[in-house]
């Protein structure tokens, strides 16, 4: 188990891919806003994929450990200290009965994971041990973690020294930029080509009133076709109206004139278009953006979006590990195979006298005569 002795600004329980299946009775995924940082996390640390981890925003949490475990540490840099001494990230860590494990506020990126070997035991809602804040449910009593709380751990075989390759760790914006991609639709045909022009030519900025269930942009104004503005009195007042629908996670809301993005805990349906969705490959730049941070979005087709999650599925695997402790201790015991006689064949000579051999049986009229030769 691990005593929290300082909660953070807002940590919290997750699993991937969270809550599957339930929208329709009004309860989204949740689940971490950066899957490929936390799966990533719990391969490091020999966990399915989608075990539970915490997810820690912007500043993460004291923990004290009252067992010996091996952890790791994925994605927004908070300077993790194991009893003071720097610890680094994306590779799996031992931490000793009595340590205590301290983050800071987040440097580069927006979102930690902490992932523990066997995974946090905490009783599962729904099918997800994810936290969904704002029914209280999942996590730890439906909440982010407070101060004195106790996690439940599972039991576990892990070892420290397994490290993600540097091409697999997901490259995190340094300069407040991110390029986003999104999908067209469902409601695309709502904008007018010069709205279009503009909003994927356009500088978006995260306002600080967003959360993890939606991402409130500012920008410049949209433009209309014809059929937001000539529409029957069942749409709704506002050129951004519609009878309501069913929003995918992902969906850029268009509220009047701000966009919105739903993300994780986002609502499941509503009467306002939307003309872009962003695909979950590129959730875990939404997931590392703070308010003040600007997106510009690129527009891809859902054949290329489908392309970049199975690229990101694949990577959050054994395939992302550059060495481990235990593959080390194999790699030793594997006896050396002892090689007595190396024989070396020059392949362009033996064809020299296969053309050789040929013009002789040629020359003898023996062109129909199987021959074998023997060295």
């Amino acid at each position: 188990m691990v005593k929290v002795i300082k909660k953070g600004l807002e940590t919290s329980v997750q699993d991937y891919p969270g809550r599957i299946g339930t929208l329709n009775l009004g309860f989204p995924p949740s689940g971490p806003m950066d899957s490929w940082s936390f799966r990533l996390a719990n391969v490091l640390v020999e966990n399915e994929p989608g075990s539970a981890a915490l997810e820690c925003q912007f500043m993460g949490p004291t923990l004290k450990f009252d067992s010996d475990r091996v952890i790791s540490i994925t994605g927004a840099d908070m300077s993790p200290k194991i009893d003071g001494t720097p610890v680094p990230l994306w590779e799996s860590l031992e931490v000793k009965k009595n340590q205590t494990l301290e983050m800071s506020f987040a440097t580069v990126g927006a979102r930690s994971y902490i992932a523990f070997s066997g995974g946090i035991n905490t009783r599962a809602w729904l099918g997800s041990r994810s936290t969904f804040h704002k029914a209280g449910v999942g996590g730890i009593d439906g909440k982010a973690i407070q101060d004195g709380q106790i996690i439940p751990l599972n039991k576990s075989k892990s070892y420290a020294g397994r490290k993600i390759r540097k091409s697999s760790i997901p490259v995190m914006s340094t300069n407040k930029k991110w390029i986003v991609e999104v999908v067209k639709g469902p409601n695309d045909d709502w904008i007018d080509e010069k709205g279009h022009k503009m909003f994927l030519s356009s500088d978006w900025k995260l306002q600080s009133k967003s959360d993890r269930t939606g991402y409130r942009l500012e920008g410049p104004k949209w433009s209309f076709a014809e059929k937001a503005t000539n529409k029957g009195l069942e749409h709704g007042t506002f050129p951004s109206n519609i009878i309501e629908q069913g929003y995918p996670t992902g969906a850029i809301n268009l509220a009047g004139q701000t966009p919105i993005i739903l993300v994780n805990d986002g609502p499941s349906m509503g009467g306002y278009i939307v003309p872009y969705t962003v695909p979950s490959a590129s959730f875990w730049k939404l997931g590392q953006a703070k308010p003040g941070d600007s997106f510009n979005f690129v527009e891809i087709s859902v054949e290329k979006s489908q392309t970049l999650r199975s690229e990101q599925s694949a990577m959050c695997s054994e395939v992302s590990l550059i060495s481990s402790k235990e593959e080390n201790i194999l790699i030793a015991e594997k006896p050396a195979k002892k090689i007595d006689h190396i024989k070396i064949v020059d392949f362009d000579k033996e064809k020299m006298n296969e053309k050789i051999r040929n013009k002789m049986i040629e020359k003898k009229g023996m062109k129909n005569i199987k021959v074998r030769f023997f060295n």
